[in-house]
């Protein structure tokens, strides 16, 4: 019984191949004379695959979304580390050890991640075992990108949540609203001006660019939970939902 499931495992591979190029067809007879399969019972064997499948087809969207998932847990598992190192270990907010981790991708000028600060505040009040990092995505403006700079010189001073919260109630990001939030909250302006001229403020705001096209985020906010990935304003029960999937997948 093991052997034929095998062997039909091995056509369905071999059929799915085969709809593409010849070289996937040559790759595809390879592999079935690997499983043990003749040609023979290789071409009985896709026959039956195609007859399932086309009495079945609602079973192609079910693998396509499985492979999605797989190919996008690998992602996340291949930079996890990384992105949930908070910048300066100082860009976070909540529980520096809590069992989960959410990390939120934003963007100073964007109406949905001003809407999604207080969904934050809001979980991490109400959950004290959550961990949210916090990473700049500058993709709307040069000021956009002049306040996550700001932002990375304020986790530089230790004091990049507050400088996170008043930039987003001080309004649109602006050369004076920036500074306005900065002063606000006792940032050492000569200090940060320095930072901000280093590469390492626009290596970080690189790099978060890179994982963003990698992970495929069409906009701002963005989450990563565990295995999973959200864009949009997902809101708080969308993020508790996250929260509690990535908890019983431990």
């Amino acid at each position: 019984m093991a052997g034929g499931v095998l062997a039909i495992a091995a056509a369905a591979t071999v059929w799915f191949m085969q709809t593409g190029s010849a070289s996937s067809s040559d790759e595809a007879s390879k592999a079935a004379l690997a499983a043990g399969i003749d040609s023979k019972e290789q071409a009985a064997i896709e026959a039956i695959v195609r007859d399932y499948i086309l009495k079945n087809p609602e079973i192609i969207p079910e693998a396509v979304e499985i492979l999605q998932t797989r190919q996008k847990t690998a992602a996340i598992d291949e930079i996890r580390k990384d992105i949930e190192a908070p910048f300066a270990s100082a860009a976070f907010a909540g529980n520096p050890n809590g069992d989960v981790i959410v990390v939120e991708y934003s963007d100073f000028a964007c109406p949905y991640c001003k809407q999604t600060t207080a969904d934050i505040a809001r979980m991490i009040k109400d959950d004290k075992n959550i961990k949210v990092v916090f990473r700049e995505l500058p993709i709307l403006s040069e000021a956009s990108n002049d306040a996550a700079l700001m932002a990375l010189a304020a986790a530089k001073q230790g004091k990049y949540f507050a400088f996170h919260k008043t930039m987003f109630a001080t309004g649109r990001p602006t050369p004076s609203t920036i500074e306005s939030a900065a002063k606000e909250v006792g940032i050492d302006m000569a200090a940060a001006r320095k930072f901000i001229a280093t590469p390492e403020a626009q290596q970080e705001v690189q790099r978060n660019i890179e994982v963003a096209r990698k992970l495929q985020f069409t906009g701002t906010p963005a989450f990563v939970v565990g295995n999973e990935t959200a864009v949009g304003a997902v809101g708080y029960d969308g993020l508790k939902e996250m929260i509690a999937k990535a908890r019983g997948s431990k």
